[in-house]
């Protein structure tokens, strides 16, 4: 996704979701929304919002035993006849999300037919204007299995052979990994996102991937007019309405002066002020209220006595050439292990806030004084030893 669009990352579990909180900020994403919701809900809000699923379905985990002994394990709580009932509502609340035009692709991590083809067979049956995509069979990978996909012979035998053979398993005997099923559907109707609507804003909206901070332009980005045009996109989208969200010349001076002193550009998009909380989307989000939300976006950092102060996400989260002042060191280098255990580092440098670097890669901040550059990496993420 380049940084653009909207991502909303799900998940009922909650400490599952915080694992994959975690897994974002480290992987520096910016345009994720992360929510602990049922899908029923989730259709509540997000109807016909979707151009691309992803259902990673709760399974038996067959297809980990080798790997993963606890699977082995949980298999007597999360037996087959289980799991099918937990995803079939996902499938059904799942298709009332997605565009016409738009792609649903379902995985499994398990050998069961009755999770993986028969499931499959069933959702297209009982959800009109779904075909199977092929996936390419490379690697080791194989077709699905037309055989198993209907024991009680209720669909024509031809195109459940020639829809099945489609998906794809995945044997651990056959390829390096585990054993997988995946299915790639596409819903018909016009494609997702062609509006004439819809291309003229995203072609304005995205001319550019990012803005100097020094282009008077950029201190309203987006754009009044962009704001203001919201609505109008809302309406193409049928979906509910935004959160409401500032321009960068509406934000605090506190942050104009923080990017003043510290930044060579932002990433084009829109800001939510929270309280004190600072936070960033490339475009508008729906709005979320009522929902179960664990991550909104890009989080900048917080307003403190008269001050901003960034997180962590922010510097992990832009590349080098972003930074005014940056420290780059060596991945096998004493400076770097030293920095990971939170030590204050001997080095020169300009005085201000610094972009800590490991091989060009952004890592943390640190705040040069002097020949001394104070750590302030977060203290639960240094090492021990």
């Amino acid at each position: 996704m380049k940084g653009r669009g909207l991502l909303v990352s799900n998940d009922i579990n909650v400490e599952r979701v915080k694992a994959l909180v975690k897994n974002i900020e480290l992987c520096g994403i910016r345009n994720a929304v992360v929510l602990n919701e049922s899908p029923e809900r989730l259709a509540q809000s997000f109807a016909g919002f979707f151009d691309r699923i992803l259902i990673d379905a709760p399974c038996s985990g067959e297809g980990m035993f080798r790997k993963d002994e606890t699977a082995v394990k949980s298999w007597e709580s999360f037996k087959c006849e289980r799991c099918t009932q937990l995803q079939e509502p996902i499938l059904h609340y799942a298709d009332r999300m997605l565009k016409s035009g738009g792609t649903l692709v379902y995985s499994t991590c398990t050998f069961s037919p009755e999770e993986n083809e028969q499931m499959i067979m069933k959702f297209i049956s009982s959800h009109e204007g779904y075909e199977l995509a092929e996936i390419p069979k490379v690697a080791g990978i194989e077709g699905g299995r037309p055989e198993w996909a209907d024991p009680d012979n209720v669909f024509d035998a031809a195109v459940c052979r020639d829809m099945i053979s489609r998906a794809a398993r995945l044997w651990p005997h056959k390829l390096r990994g585990e054993g997988h099923f995946v299915a790639k559907l596409v819903k018909k109707g016009k494609t997702a996102g062609t509006s004439q609507e819809m291309c003229e804003y995203t072609a304005e909206r995205y001319s550019e991937a990012f803005c100097p901070i020094d282009d008077e332009k950029v201190r309203s980005v987006p754009k009044a007019e962009d704001v203001r045009s919201v609505p109008e996109v809302n309406k193409v989208r049928s979906v509910p309405i935004y959160e409401d969200t500032l321009a960068y010349g509406d934000l605090p001076e506190e942050f104009h002066r923080f990017v003043d002193e510290n930044l060579n550009y932002l990433p084009v998009g829109v800001f939510l002020l929270k309280g004190h909380s600072l936070y960033h989307l490339p475009e508008p989000s729906p709005r979320l209220a009522g929902l179960k939300t664990v991550k909104f976006g890009w989080f900048l950092g917080t307003f403190e006595n008269g001050r901003f102060e960034p997180s962590h996400s922010m510097v992990t989260s832009l590349d080098k050439s972003a930074f005014k002042r940056t420290a780059d060191l060596s991945a096998d280098s004493r400076e770097i292990r030293s920095y990971l255990k939170g030590e204050t580092l001997m080095i020169d440098g300009e005085k201000g806030l610094t972009a800590v670097c490991v091989d060009g890669i952004t890592l943390g901040w640190a705040k040069q004084t002097g020949d001394m550059l104070k750590n302030m990496y977060p203290k639960g993420w240094r090492k021990l030893t």
